[in-house]
C-alpha cells in the first residue's frame, strides 16, 4: 500500500447517507415533541448512552489489543480510533441530558424517598453530577492520550509511542472497569432506586463491548466497499472480528440469563417488579425482540465458519446487533421512566436516525484528519507489504480445506 492510498479520505458517498439520516430523523424528533413530549428526556438519555457505547467500545477494543500484543487489528485500528474520538461528542450530550433531566430520577425529586442511609448519601444530586464529570473526563482523557500517541507515530514511526499506549491502555482498562460499574448504577439503575442487581453493571459492560465490535465491523466493511480499505480489510480481519462478535454476543446473553435467573429464583420483592414489568404486555414483545437481535441472529448466522469471512453478511449482522443494543437500552430505560406502553416508537426511531446521522458525520470528520492506515506502527511494518498475497494464499488454502472436507 502506498502512502497516498493510506491517506485517502472517505468519499462524499459516506457523508451523504449521514446527512439524509439527520434530515429524516429531525421529522421524527418533531413528531415526538408533538405526540409525547414527556418521552423526549428518557429517549435522549437512551440515545446519548447508546452513542457513548460506540466510543467506549472502540477505545476498549484498542486498549485490549495494545495490552494483549495483538497485531492483526493494527491495519484497521483507525476505525475504532475514530469511534473513540467521538467520546467527547457523546459525553457532552449525556452531560446535558443529565443536567436537564433531573425529573428522570425520582430520588432527586423526593418522589421516591430513600430510607437506606448509605444509598441516600450516595444518591444526592450534586455528588451525582460530580461523579458524572469524573467518569466522562477520565474516559475522554485516556482516549485523547492514546489517540495522540497513535497519530504521532505516523510522523516519526517511533516504537516508544506503542510502549506508551500499552501503559495507557492498561491503566484505562482498570479505570474503565471501575468507572463503568459506578456509571451504570448511577445513570441506569438509579432510575428505579428501589431496584438493585449485582449483575447489571457487568451486563452493561458486555453490551458496550458488543456495540464497539459491531460498530468497528460495520464501519470497516462500509469503508471497504467505498474503497479506502479495499486493499486493507482482508478475510483474516473479517474472520477474527466475526469470532469476537460471536463470542461477546454469547457472553452478553449469558449475563442476561444470569440476571434474570437470579431475580426469578430468589423472588425478592425489591427485584422482581423490574422483571415483571418487562415480561408482560408490549414490553415482553420488545424484550424477546432484543434477545433475538442481540444473540439469536448473530449466533445462528455466525456459527458457520464461512459466514464470518463475508463482508456483506458480517456487516449485516453488525447492523442487527446495533439495533438490538438500542432496543436493549429502550427496554431498560423507558419502563423505568413510568411509561406503560410503546405508543410512539416510530417517532423515537426518528430520533435514533438523527443521532446516527450526527454520529456518522462526527466519525468521518475525525477519520479524515489522519491516515486511514497507521503506516508508522511497527506492528504494521513488521507484517510487510504482502497483504494481498496473504489474502490470495488464505483463499486458496481455505478452498482446498473445504474441498477436502466435502469429500469425506
Amino acid at each position: 500500500m502506498t502512502d497516498q492510498q493510506a491517506r485517502s479520505v472517505p468519499s462524499a458517498g459516506a457523508r451523504g447517507p449521514c446527512i439524509a439520516l439527520v434530515t429524516v430523523g429531525s421529522l421524527g424528533v418533531i413528531g415526538l415533541l408533538l405526540q409525547s413530549p414527556l418521552r423526549l428526556l428518557p429517549n435522549l438519555l437512551l440515545i446519548a448512552y447508546w452513542l457513548l457505547s460506540f466510543g467506549l467500545g472502540g477505545l476498549a477494543f484498542i486498549a485490549m489489543h495494545y495490552v494483549s500484543g495483538g497485531r492483526w487489528a493494527t491495519a484497521i485500528r483507525r476505525v475504532p480510533e475514530a469511534m473513540a474520538a467521538t467520546i467527547p461528542f457523546a459525553a457532552v450530550g449525556l452531560a446535558l441530558v443529565l443536567v436537564l433531566g433531573r425529573s428522570l430520577y425520582p430520588w432527586a425529586n423526593d418522589t421516591a424517598p430513600i430510607e437506606n442511609s448509605l444509598q441516600k448519601a450516595w444518591l444526592n444530586w450534586p455528588f451525582f453530577l460530580g461523579r458524572t464529570v469524573v467518569y466522562l473526563g477520565l474516559w475522554t482523557l485516556f482516549g485523547a492520550l492514546i489517540l495522540r500517541h497513535s497519530r504521532r507515530q505516523d510522523v516519526d514511526s517511533d516504537v516508544a509511542h506503542t510502549r506508551s499506549n500499552v501503559r495507557l491502555s492498561a491503566g484505562f482498562l482498570v479505570i474503565f472497569g471501575l468507572t463503568l460499574w459506578l456509571a451504570g448504577e448511577d445513570w441506569l439503575m438509579s432510575l428505579e432506586p428501589g431496584w438493585s442487581s449485582t449483575v447489571s453493571s457487568v451486563y452493561q459492560f458486555s453490551g458496550i463491548i458488543v456495540a464497539g465490535l459491531a460498530g468497528t465491523i460495520l464501519f470497516s466493511v462500509w469503508l471497504r466497499r467505498l474503497g479506502p480499505l479495499r486493499d486493507v480489510l482482508t478475510t483474516h480481519h473479517l474472520q477474527d472480528l466475526g469470532m469476537l462478535l460471536f463470542g461477546f454476543s454469547t457472553f452478553w446473553v449469558y449475563l442476561w440469563f444470569c440476571q434474570y435467573m437470579l431475580i426469578w429464583y430468589v423472588n425478592n420483592p425489591e427485584e422482581t417488579p423490574w422483571v415483571a414489568v418487562r415480561s408482560h404486555g408490549p414490553w415482553a414483545r420488545l424484550l424477546i425482540a432484543s434477545l433475538v437481535l442481540n444473540w439469536a441472529i448473530p449466533f445462528t448466522v455466525l456459527l458457520p465458519r464461512w459466514t464470518k469471512k463475508r463482508g456483506a453478511i458480517l456487516g449485516s449482522v453488525a447492523a442487527v446487533v446495533l439495533a438490538g443494543r438500542w432496543l436493549d437500552l429502550y427496554v431498560t430505560i423507558l419502563p423505568s421512566s413510568g411509561f406503560p406502553s410503546v405508543p410512539v416508537i416510530s417517532c423515537e426511531l426518528g430520533l435514533l436516525a438523527a443521532a446516527m446521522g450526527l454520529f456518522g458525520l462526527w466519525f468521518f470528520f475525525f477519520l479524515g484528519k489522519t491516515a486511514l492506515v497507521p503506516m508508522g506502527d511497527p506492528y504494521l511494518l513488521a507484517r510487510g507489504p504482502g497483504t494481498l498475497d496473504e489474502e490470495k494464499e488464505f483463499r486458496e488454502s481455505a478452498s482446498v480445506r473445504d474441498a477436502a472436507l466435502s469429500t469425506r
